[in-house]
């Protein structure tokens, strides 16, 4: 009886506990608005040489599905109930990918997430994938410092940073998200042209 009545108290002080703790905020998952440009693919010349396209390295803040937004100065925050579908080094990785797919020139394409090799191989940094505040103004920020790589040695081959700044009109969370589908179309469009003209310039030639 006394083991029975210490399993039942245990249990009353354990629904009761549970019962004062906060419940979890429910959150609105974005994913990155498809890309918005309509052209064709390209008409330049199809490439021979694979590309295998790396998540960017990140920082704490920004590899996560936190929506960030740097308010004042250099304190960085979120958005409050709203998250990416995906930490924003993969959100931009897959945008990438399907830039590249768009563009038509490079079709010998893969990700880090499998283990196939690649002629070449592009990655980098992912400094900045926030909204940034001056004053009453407020912008979405996309900065890339791109890597080239040489895929059997990873020797460094090209680098150049890319920084897009899509101004906003609207800073609800819905028209923020649009922003970054935004910012990351100018960016991939000028990541994709550069790193197919360095490609060009780079890549082994074809076996025989």
């Amino acid at each position: 009886m006394k083991l029975t009545y210490l399993a039942l108290a245990s249990s009353i002080a354990l629904t009761s506990a549970c019962s004062i703790l906060p419940k979890a905020e429910p959150s609105d998952v974005y994913r990155l608005p498809s890309a918005q440009s309509s052209a064709s693919a390209s008409h330049g010349t199809p490439q021979r040489w694979s590309l295998r396209l790396a998540k960017p390295q990140a920082s704490e803040a920004l590899n996560s599905p936190k929506i960030a937004v740097i308010p004042q100065g250099d304190l960085i925050s979120s958005y409050k109930a709203s998250r990416w579908s995906d930490p924003a080094p993969v959100l931009l990785r897959n945008r990438l990918l399907d830039g590249f797919q768009r563009d038509g020139r490079v079709t010998l394409l893969s990700t880090d997430d499998s283990n196939f090799q690649a002629d070449l191989e592009l990655g980098g940094s992912l400094q900045a994938f926030q909204t940034e505040y001056q004053g009453t103004t407020a912008s979405v920020v996309v900065r890339l410092d791109a890597l080239l790589v040489r895929g059997y040695d990873q020797r460094i081959l090209a680098s150049r940073r890319f920084e897009v700044h899509q101004p906003l009109s609207d800073v609800q969370v819905p028209s923020v998200v649009a922003g970054f589908g935004q910012a990351s179309d100018q960016l991939t469009a000028q990541v994709v042209s550069w790193a197919v003209e360095q490609g060009q310039k780079v890549a082994p030639p074809p076996r025989p």
